[in-house]
This record gives structure tokens, sequence and C-alpha cells, in this order.
């Protein structure tokens, strides 16, 4: 197994902003440790759409995991 260090990205209000209030909200949850299923519930809605919402946050911020998910959360003050 091999380690690829990468540079930080930079990301700004301008990021927050590239997301609908939706995936912020879903972003928030996730970023405050609830799982899906959980999120779900809270927003009323299917775990297949918080899944969908996470991969667009996900494609729109070019992050792969739930823990870079976290950190950008956090960075943004979501």
């Amino acid at each position: 197994m091999s380690l690829t260090l990468t540079t930080p990205t930079v990301h700004d209000e301008t990021t927050a902003a590239a997301l609908a209030p939706r995936e912020q909200e879903t972003l928030r949850h996730i970023a405050a440790g609830r799982t899906y299923l959980q999120t779900a519930r809270h927003m009323g809605l299917s775990k297949h759409t918080v899944d969908a919402y996470l991969r667009r946050i996900r494609a729109k911020l070019g992050v792969n995991s739930t823990a870079e998910l976290t950190r950008l959360a956090i960075a943004l003050g979501l």
C-alpha cells in the first residue's frame, strides 16, 4: 500500500456557496458524527437521498472520504 501526499486545498466561503442549502445541512449532520440514517430521519429524507447529496458534495468539492468532508465542514464553519 502506498500513500500519496497532496497539497491541502484552500476552501473559502465561495466553496460553501457552491453547495445547495440542503447539501450544507447534510454536510453539517455528517460532520457532527450522525449516520446517513440519522441524518435522513432528522431532515425528513430517505437515506438514499442523503447518499445522493453526499455524492454531489464530494464531486463538487473534490473530496473522497467522510473524514475529508468533516475536516472541510469544520474549516468552512458549518
